[in-house]
């Protein structure tokens, strides 16, 4: 349960929003920002074993085989991703998990298809949204905002039955790395440097 955790948690919040949305594997291929973090790793993970076409956006080249080997089938520069978009890009997108906020989230909005979902959950690039109202007007596409800490209960339970059954153990066993409390400190630097990929589980007794 830890190693999902609250990025896990969040992750599934997202597939279920997206799916609330009428984004469904037919409708298109679907776009995770910060894949190779615990949000988007574990997001790329579900989309990909629900039957979605994932692009995962990174910007570290060492991480495009981990992604892949989550189900990833589509690897983006997060440069690309970061350039401010022009009002409406070409449709790419028919949702998307963004986790950076900022730029590349206004570009992902603008290169969502026609009726489609993205959810925003994160803000690793910032908290502004430098986007006009383009994409909603004449698009009808919907942003949903995802707040994992005042979720209802039954809507917990709900995700927490969908992960139990949906997340492959042994993939998330792969994606994890313990630590010892003792390391912590150590951990949070790598994590700040992004030299971290996955879930990183403390253990308190050592």
């Amino acid at each position: 349960a830890m190693a999902i955790g609250t990025a896990g948690f969040t992750a599934m919040l997202c597939v279920m929003a997206l799916e609330e949305g009428g984004v469904t594997p037919d409708r298109g291929p679907v776009i995770v920002t910060g894949a190779a973090g615990g949000v988007g790793s574990v997001a790329v993970m579900l989309l990909a074993r629900l039957g979605y076409e994932v692009a995962a956006v990174t910007g570290r080249r060492e991480t495009h085989d981990f992604l892949r080997s989550l189900g990833a089938s589509d690897i983006l520069d997060r440069a690309e991703m970061a350039t401010p978009p022009r009002p409406l890009e070409t449709q790419r997108w028919a949702g998307g998990v963004d986790t950076v906020g900022s730029h590349t989230l206004a570009r992902v909005l603008a290169e969502t298809m026609m009726d489609g979902t993205v959810t925003a959950c994160g803000l690793a690039s910032g908290a502004d949204l430098p986007a006009t109202v383009m994409p909603f007007i004449l698009r009808g596409i919907r942003l949903q905002g995802i707040n994992s800490v005042q979720t209802p209960m039954s809507h917990r339970r709900a995700a927490w039955g969908r992960l139990a059954a949906e997340l492959p153990m042994e993939t998330l066993d792969d994606l994890t790395t313990e630590i010892p409390l003792s390391a912590i400190v150590d951990q949070a630097e790598n994590i700040l440097a992004g030299r971290i990929r996955g879930r990183t589980l403390v253990d308190v007794n050592r």
